[in-house]
């Protein structure tokens, strides 16, 4: 399989929004920036106040924040509003997770090694996937998938996957991951090359020192060629 050249969202093509707990948005072969943590990655105090000043932010504006469609009605707000929205809450969120709560157990080597493993295992055949990040406590990546559902679905494998074999490692029993990640269709190729730039300066941002992370980046004019 192959998806080259990878593409950026164009609402001109056929893509989904497919409903779980969060409304994710899913185009065949366009980038997405996925984002997903441990179940103690966010401490539930700084989770419940993000929660409320974003619902009152889009309160604000117009839009009821318990709808099904409330990401599609902040994408169609002005460019200034947007984001705003951007800066207030998806920028904090992931500052949030940068700020390493919890037991921060893929410090470790041994335990990074596993989730590095599985997200390279059918990169090529499944997914092709151009960059990643394992922090402490979350996984960033940018990945384009063959089908609108292969997002999600492999997400969830990825994650069970990986889940088992950690909790074996720690010997736990249980959910390691949140359920929900975050994900995120890449609009330009400006937006692509910023995101790559965001994954590659994480863990310097965090101020984490070599071997408390693992750090992957596809050469893209070798992989294109």
């Amino acid at each position: 399989m192959s998806l080259w050249p990878l593409q950026v969202f164009d609402p001109k093509l056929g893509f989904s929004i497919l409903e779980r707990k969060l409304p994710h948005w899913s185009q065949a072969g366009t980038v997405c920036f996925i984002t997903w943590r441990t179940l103690d990655s966010i401490p539930k105090s700084v989770l419940n106040c993000w929660h409320a000043d974003r619902d009152e932010w889009l309160r604000r504006h117009g839009i009821n924040p318990k709808a099904d469609d409330w990401k599609i009605q902040v994408s169609k707000l002005e460019p200034r509003l947007q984001g705003e929205f951007v800066r207030s809450f998806s920028d904090r969120w992931h500052r949030s997770l940068d700020a390493c709560h919890g037991a921060c157990v893929l410090k470790r080597p041994e335990l990074s090694q596993i989730v590095s493993d599985s997200l390279l295992k059918f990169d090529g055949e499944r997914y092709e996937l151009t960059d990643f990040v394992v922090m402490p406590n979350h996984v960033h990546l940018l990945a384009a998938f063959v089908s609108e559902e292969g997002m999600l679905d492999q997400c969830e494998g990825w994650k069970h996957y990986q889940a088992v074999k950690l909790n074996r490692e720690l010997g736990l029993s249980g959910r390691f991951w949140q359920q929900d990640g975050f994900d995120h269709l890449v609009r330009s190729v400006e937006q692509f090359e910023a995101l790559r730039h965001y994954i590659a300066t994480n863990p310097a941002k965090a101020r984490l020192q070599t071997g408390e992370f693992r750090h992957y980046s596809t050469d893209l004019s070798r992989s294109a060629s």
